[in-house]
């Protein structure tokens, strides 16, 4: 059971005129309440700033010519398992609650949270319970990682891939099981 939310974890973050002006024609008069574009314009110049650090710190001649195919697909596994442990596990819970409100569970050992706060706290909170927002910011660093580390990027890529197929057979079987009945 959820406690009721206080007044300060539900409002929007407040407009201050700066950000007013930025952002004035944006919302067409009808802000919404739970869109701190100011605060994700931080988050995504963060995102960008270590993107190209990282880049940037990578030698160029260890940089491939193109990704192997294999590559993207483990990745890409890896990425979606990553996504979704950062952001929905039930375990990594105690990492997200400051910045986030628990739901509900919804099985498979995930939970629903909500962000809560306002201002840069509730951006990290959006950004932090969803599998989609996450997700960009753990590809790139499992590509830099391939780039320095192949084998050990590899290694534990191809553990997270292997976890999120098992996940999925793990739901087919569930759906196979209701099926029978």
């Amino acid at each position: 059971m959820t406690s009721k939310p206080n007044e300060s974890e539900t409002t929007a973050s407040p407009h201050n005129e700066e950000d007013e002006a930025l952002f004035s024609g944006y919302f067409n008069g009808h802000p919404p309440e739970d869109l701190p574009l100011a605060d994700y314009a931080k988050l995504a110049a963060i995102f960008n700033a270590t993107l190209i650090g990282l880049f940037l710190a990578a030698e160029k001649s260890n940089l491939p010519e193109r990704m192997e195919p294999y590559d993207v697909l483990l990745l890409g596994l890896a990425t979606h398992k990553m996504s979704r442990l950062i952001s929905k596990d039930r375990f990594n819970a105690p990492f997200r609650a400051p910045f986030a409100r628990y739901v509900r569970e919804t099985g498979a050992g995930e939970v629903d949270e909500e962000a809560r706060g306002t201002g840069m706290r509730r951006a990290l909170g959006l950004l932090l319970t969803r599998p989609w927002c996450t997700g960009p910011w753990v590809a790139p660093l499992l590509a830099l990682c391939l780039v320095r580390a192949p084998r050990r990027t590899r290694l534990v890529s191809g553990v997270f891939a292997a976890l999120t197929i098992s996940d999925f057979l793990h739901h087919f079987y569930e759906l196979a099981k209701k099926a029978k009945q």
